[in-house]
Parts: structure tokens; sequence; C-alpha cells
């Protein structure tokens, strides 16, 4: 146990899912303007998870008006108001680099399916 764990268990958030990479999520943050405070979702793909403890951070991918868009968000952030998860994904990888050259159906990740 290192010294700083109980500094950093303190600011541990306990609301968010489980996510791995390929599942898409809606991740709710926090914006400042001026004086004043809004939410904005930003939806899409989880390429990445990085990091472990409270420095870990995770990389939502989604496409908008056919640009790719890649955003890291701190797990713990306190910027981060809700985190949804969307769809499971079936993928085989740890990080997903390869949807970087895909448009289209191909860039697609499929929905993992729960078996009864």
């Amino acid at each position: 146990m290192k010294t700083t764990d109980i500094v950093d268990n303190q600011n541990k958030r306990t609301d968010l899912p489980d996510i791995r990479p390929g599942d898409e999520v809606k991740v709710h943050v926090r914006v400042v303007e001026g004086g004043k405070e809004r939410i904005q979702v930003f939806q899409g793909n989880v390429v990445a998870i990085t990091g472990s403890g409270i420095s870990e951070s995770y990389t939502v991918r989604k496409l908008s008006y056919g640009v790719g868009v890649e955003r890291t968000f701190p797990f713990h952030s306190p910027s981060v108001a809700k985190l949804e998860m969307i769809k499971r994904g079936d993928v085989r990888r740890a990080k997903l680099n390869y949807l970087r050259d895909r448009k289209g159906k191909s860039a697609k990740v499929r929905e993992k399916r729960e078996d009864q």
C-alpha cells in the first residue's frame, strides 16, 4: 500500500459502470462557459482504457459529420457528471486503434450477445 492511497481512495468514484474496450457509452460532461454550467453528451465507442487507480482513464471515439473525434476522460473526474453504458461490445483486443482507418459499416463493433 502506497502512502498516497489514503488520499486517492477518498476521491475515487463508486457510481461508474464496468466498461471495457468496444462498449458504446454516453459520457455526460459538465461544461462551464462564462458563469453558466451545462451538460454536454459525448456518445461513442470506448477505444482504450489506460492507467490504474485514481489516474485511470478511457478514450471514447465517435464520428461527427464524417470526421472522427476522440476524447480522453479520467474515470474519477468530477467534470464527468454521468457515464451510461448503451451496448456491450464484442472485441478481442484491448486497444481498438484499427477503428481510426475505418468508416461506415466496417467501423461498427459487434454487440456482445447475452446467452441464457
